[in-house]
């Protein structure tokens, strides 16, 4: 994820960045020096709502699929792991459930996104043409989010059927990679951190060098999100990532990754996989994503510790989109409104533990579980996200250049 969690507002310059982060530039569009993916194709805007019922693509971009949600009361949504509220019980979604019930929709929800590079490349060729993947909401964070809405590959949303988008904070209503918010719409944002096995490193980890301790070798995963390693890593270094760095420092930093995966010192590079490595026992300390550690604390005995380094964390997003050739465009909508509903986006702030875009969501928690209403992971202060950082935005050339080094370095 990368991705991935921002108040343009904001008297904070960083906070303020999260809005603008990652976004003012042209796709990172493939060929033979993009990121291991094929095809070079061009930004173009969504054509409406007409063409074929699965889509098609012509000389100015793939068009939208016919809307078929008044006949198929359906919708499928693929999201990040520990992402929704789970029982595990029953083995169901509770919010999810509800909103089946309250809207006669039925809901197919997949954990399928692992990382945005990776999940692009799944189903890349597909959005090209217009067709439908089999999912009508996808999650990708900003930047990729503003990838696929550059290159046409998202339908319009028509915020008619979306009323509780009053309650998306004001700051997010119009951010660079999408203005006006006319095909995305914010899911959770959160903070790139460190994490450890308490029992394995009952001293803790202070700081990303600490990742690089001896006895650590072997049992260290850091992300395959570039941001948000890379982002770690240069401000270990002491790196402002918002400011006007360049190849020096990234290239720095690099040394850095490529010394520490040579030595063995990390053992994998992943997405949201790396949960399991540490549920395992194969990883006792990782670069992470900071609502994943709560949930697996809940749910395998409050084993693992997330911080925000001593140099600083990462901040991001990631944002509900609906496909080109989705063909229930009007009833992810209405899984988009029921969710911006303030006491429903506090019972998932409550399970995911994520920073929620709701405005009206920290009074709904003092109803769902007050003992959350102080919690920073998801209701931060001005004070906590000052120890943040949003990885500025890079340029085309630069979005190539780095990425491909940083793909060449983690081995893709």
């Amino acid at each position: 994820m990368t991705t991935r969690r921002p108040i343009d507002q904001h008297p904070d310059p960083r906070v303020r960045a999260l809005v603008k982060a990652q976004l003012n530039r042209r796709s990172l569009l493939l060929g033979a020096g993009g990121l291991g993916m094929a095809g070079l194709l061009s930004a173009c805007g969504t054509s409406g709502t007409s063409g074929s019922a699965s889509g098609s693509s012509t000389a100015a971009g793939p068009t939208a699929a016919v809307d078929k949600s008044a006949e198929e009361k359906t919708v499928a949504w693929a999201n990040w792991t520990l992402y929704l509220d789970y029982d595990d019980a029953s083995k169901t979604y509770p919010s999810l459930l509800d909103f089946e019930k309250t809207s006669g929709i039925k809901a197919t929800y997949a954990e399928d996104i692992d990382g945005n590079d990776s999940y692009y490349g799944k189903i890349q060729a597909q959005l090209a043409a217009g067709q439908d993947i089999g999912q009508d909401i996808i999650t990708p964070t900003d930047w990729m989010a503003g990838r696929l809405i550059r290159q046409g590959y998202t339908q319009a949303l028509d915020h008619a059927n979306i009323p509780n988008i009053k309650n998306l904070r004001a700051a997010l209503k119009d951010v660079d990679f999408d203005k006006g918010r006319a095909h995305s719409l914010t899911w959770q944002s959160g903070f790139g951190g460190i994490a450890w096995n308490k029992e394995k490193i009952p001293g803790g980890l202070k700081s990303v060098d600490d990742l690089w301790k001896p006895e650590l070798k072997g049992r260290v995963e850091v992300l395959d999100e570039m941001r948000d390693t890379m982002g770690l890593l240069m401000m270990a270094q002491g790196v402002d990532i918002t400011g006007d760095w360049g190849d020096d420092e990234f290239d720095k930093a690099l040394e850095t990754l490529t010394q520490q995966i040579d030595s063995g010192q990390i053992r994998q590079v992943k997405g949201n996989s790396y949960k399991e490595d540490l549920v395992s026992g194969d990883a006792l300390a990782v670069i992470c994503w900071s609502g994943d550690i709560t949930q697996l604390n809940f749910e395998n005995g409050d084993k693992w510790e997330f911080a925000i380094p001593e140099s600083g964390g990462t901040l991001w997003s990631d944002n509900m989109l609906v496909p080109i050739g989705s063909q229930h465009k009007a009833n992810a909508e209405a899984l988009m409104n029921y969710y911006y509903d303030p006491e429903v986006a506090a019972t998932v702030a409550a399970y995911v533990n994520y920073v929620s875009p709701v405005e009206g969501a920290k009074e709904a928690m003092e109803k769902v579980d007050p003992s959350l209403v102080d919690n920073k992971l998801i209701f931060p202060t001005d004070e906590d996200l000052k120890a943040v950082s949003v990885f500025r935005s890079l340029s085309s050339d630069e979005e190539t250049n780095y990425g491909n080094k940083f793909q060449t370095a983690i081995g893709v």
